[in-house]
């Protein structure tokens, strides 16, 4: 029998960074005292109107232009409606029908084998990105038996990336996920930390024989971390497998990940297709949007958005930092994937190579294969790595100019870890551990063991 074709297709939902709300004055802030940053607009009490906010918008333009999408100079907001304790208003303001951006693309690369050095380009198309609020948050106490409805969230603005299905297992979903992370948190535009829920994942997953039209899908709600990511859809992709080959059918359902139990578990089936009743808007206008042709000589430019504007102030993307790391410092394509996808690395390493006359090649390895599995051993980011890069490049300098041993160096290191303030000078001349460049003084050392040895030495005088 053929072998089975799983598709995987993502939809992401990444916080906006900005002060207030999409359509209110809240303050947008994490773990607040609960129903502390809720307007009446938030709490929808009657009257209450919707006012767009510029940030919100300008930073829905900057990811759709640094994700190769066509924004819609008019876009549209519509009502989706459903009943749901943390949405006051029984309906989502989101775009349904003309979404702000669409038709993009996200190059991603992948590892083949787990070989950091064989890496394949892979890309995935975006098929539109949508402005929307946020719900706000249940809590359910099991223990009292009653949900408690947290708004700090209701109305906060969210970005939802749609992808299309155009990819085949976990580990290319987390690798899309990963590279959309940095690109947000270059622009700015997001946070996109998913332990704070910046960024949520829902992964659709349906498997198919080639040449046959594509199976019935199921939906993975909410996932929260990377590594949940793959292992989800890798777990889905063999369930819906296991379940055909048993002459079992797939559900059009929506399923939860279990991460202690590495599993995904049923929530609640799509059989009866929900009715959101969409309609739009009436609160809000179209959202207009120009770029330097379009714009009117009378618009006052604090009130409009200006794609081109925009454009022209894009940051270099992760792609193109990589690349000129690439050029700039002859390091491996691979390594410099390793910088960018630490928080602080690069400027890390920079730091080190500019204080040092180590070649920034050599400099590489002290900072993978020492800093960084240091690090990652002790749980610790860049930022509270207790060797500075000054440090570093002191103890990188005493061994380019060979006055220790890379052993030694390694030995300093390791004493420099125990962040008792001491400088890799003071280490070396403490611990003896400098190399000696007197010829008299090397030659007097070894007599002095050869004299000590008496009996070894003429056991091992040939004849």
């Amino acid at each position: 029998l053929a072998p089975w074709v799983p598709v995987v297709g993502l939809e992401i939902h990444a916080q906006i960074s900005s002060n207030s709300k999409l359509f209110s004055g809240s303050q947008v802030q994490f773990a607040a005292p609960p129903n502390s940053l809720v307007s009446f607009f938030d709490a929808s009490l009657p009257g209450t109107l919707p006012v767009l906010n510029k940030r919100c918008v300008e930073a829905a333009v900057m990811t759709g232009l640094a994700l190769n999408c066509s924004i819609n100079k008019k876009s549209l907001f519509d009502r989706k409606h459903y009943f749901y304790a943390d949405l006051p208003a029984g309906y989502q303001i989101t775009q349904q029908r003309v979404p702000i951006a669409v038709n993009g693309s996200l190059s991603y690369s992948l590892c083949i084998d787990n070989k950091m050095s064989q890496m394949v380009m892979k890309t995935v198309r975006i098929k539109q990105i949508q402005l929307e609020q946020d719900s706000g948050k249940s809590l359910h106490d099991d223990t009292r038996s009653q949900t408690l409805v947290d708004l700090n969230r209701a109305g906060v603005g969210l970005m939802e990336v749609v992808m299309e299905p155009d990819m085949c297992c976990g580990e290319e979903a987390a690798a899309a996920v990963r590279e959309l992370q940095l690109i947000l948190q270059t622009l700015g535009s997001s946070q996109a930390v998913m332990a704070e829920g910046h960024l949520r994942v829902d992964a659709n997953v349906s498997v198919h024989h080639p040449g046959e039209p594509y199976g019935v899908r199921t939906e993975v709600k909410n996932i929260n971390s990377i590594r949940f990511l793959a292992k989800a859809v890798d777990y889905e992709i063999q369930r819906q497998i296991e379940e055909l080959e048993n002459g079992g059918t797939i559900l059009n359902e929506t399923r939860a990940f279990d991460s202690k139990l590495g599993c995904t578990v049923p929530m609640r089936d799509k059989e009866g297709k929900q009715d959101y009743r969409f309609m739009p808007e009436p609160n809000l206008p179209p959202l207009i949007l120009y770029d330097a042709e379009s714009l009117p000589a009378n618009m006052n430019h604090q009130q409009v958005v200006n794609i081109d504007w925009i454009h022209e102030r894009l940051p270099d993307l992760p792609s193109v930092k990589r690349a000129k790391l690439v050029e700039r410092y002859g390091i491996l394509p691979e390594h410099s994937f390793t910088l960018l996808n630490e928080d602080g690395l690069t400027e890390f390493y920079e730091s080190v190579v500019k204080q040092t006359q180590m070649k920034p090649k050599k400099v590489i390895g002290w900072i993978l294969n020492n800093l960084l599995s240091y690090l990652k051993q002790h749980s610790l980011t860049v930022k509270e790595s207790p060797v500075s890069s000054f440090l570093l490049a002191d103890l990188l300098n005493l061994l380019e100019k060979k006055e220790i041993s890379s052993t030694a160096a390694k030995q300093v290191l390791a004493e420099l870890w125990k962040g008792e303030g001491k400088t890799p000078v003071e280490i070396v001349k403490e611990k003896k551990l400098e190399l000696i460049q007197d010829q008299k003084e090397l030659e007097q050392i070894c007599q002095a063991v050869i004299d000590g040895q008496e009996n070894e030495v003429i056991t091992m005088v040939p004849g």
